[in-house]
């Protein structure tokens, strides 16, 4: 099976033909009042340097009616997908259509340029491709090809990358915070990103993920305590072995390799799950 990858439009958002939606919302509401209001959500200027910027195209980036309206605006594409017995998936302007040929993804590809082009909208070519799925991603997903052949669903590798960015930024070994204000910030942001992600089936990929967090977080905390007599102190207290204390004081600055060492004698993963730092792989 093939993908017809991802017809982005260009800056959808910023692009929607104002008098063609309206066109579209008209055939479905009665009420010219709402019509009314709808179309001044669309004129409302925007604010560019604090100057006020008159809008004669697109909706407002974000504004809570704005996927709704980009629904009813593609609606009638989803319902050629349909008539043609194809399977795809949209969410607002990010479009998948699932095809069992490359010829097949190019046909489909071509036929959404034509749709799009009587809505006045473009397709981003650069985002856009013909490809096999596990090489796409869709909402942060993608998926993998698993022994027997079966296709599952992942955490697309950018997703990835982004996921461990945030956490980077939010361990920040400067960011002079203390570790509990660390700890509930990534608690809260591991909890909306687990949940998100709850479909993924890749429970190597967040057991790896759960090690490596835990080691951010040994890493924070031995560079707060900063000197070798404060970091043999406090593994000491927290029961670590008197050689592995030594050993750890006496190389103090090298925070990521201690991170990954012994030091997870006195701050295992288990001291991370009492203080509610979630677990991704459970």
């Amino acid at each position: 099976m093939r993908l017809c990858g991802a017809p982005h439009k260009r800056k959808f958002f910023d692009r929607v033909h104002h008098d063609v939606l309206m066109g579209r919302m008209a055939k479905r509401l009665g009420d010219k009042r709402v019509l009314g209001l709808i179309r001044r959500y669309l004129e409302a200027g925007v604010m560019v340097n604090g100057v006020v910027v008159e809008r004669y195209e697109g909706t407002p980036q974000g504004g809570p009616l704005s996927p709704l309206l980009a629904n009813v605006l593609l609606d009638e594409v989803d319902k050629q997908l349909e008539k043609r017995g194809l399977c795809f998936v949209r969410y607002a302007d990010d479009c998948n259509v699932y095809v069992r040929s490359k010829r097949a993804g190019q046909r489909v590809l071509q036929t959404l340029r034509e749709l799009y082009a009587r809505l006045r909208l473009r397709i981003n070519e650069e985002k856009s491709a013909v490809d096999r799925p596990w090489n796409r991603k869709f909402l942060g997903y993608s998926f993998w090809v698993a022994p027997g052949r079966q296709v599952k669903r992942r955490v697309a590798p950018k997703a990835l990358e982004a996921m461990k960015a945030r956490v980077r930024e939010i361990t920040a070994r400067n960011a002079g915070r203390s570790m509990a204000a660390v700890m509930r910030e990534l608690k809260e942001y591991l909890t909306g990103w687990k949940q998100y992600f709850r479909r993924a089936e890749t429970p190597g990929i967040f057991e790896t993920l759960d090690q490596w967090v835990r080691r951010r977080l040994r890493q924070v905390q031995l560079k707060q305590w900063k000197r070798g007599t404060t970091i043999y102190r406090e593994l000491r207290r927290r029961g670590a072995p008197e050689d592995v204390a030594r050993q750890v004081a006496a190389i103090s600055r090298c925070w990521w390799k201690n991170a990954g060492g012994k030091v997870q004698l006195a701050l295992p993963t288990r001291y991370y799950d009492d203080l509610g730092v979630p677990r991704l792989a459970s």
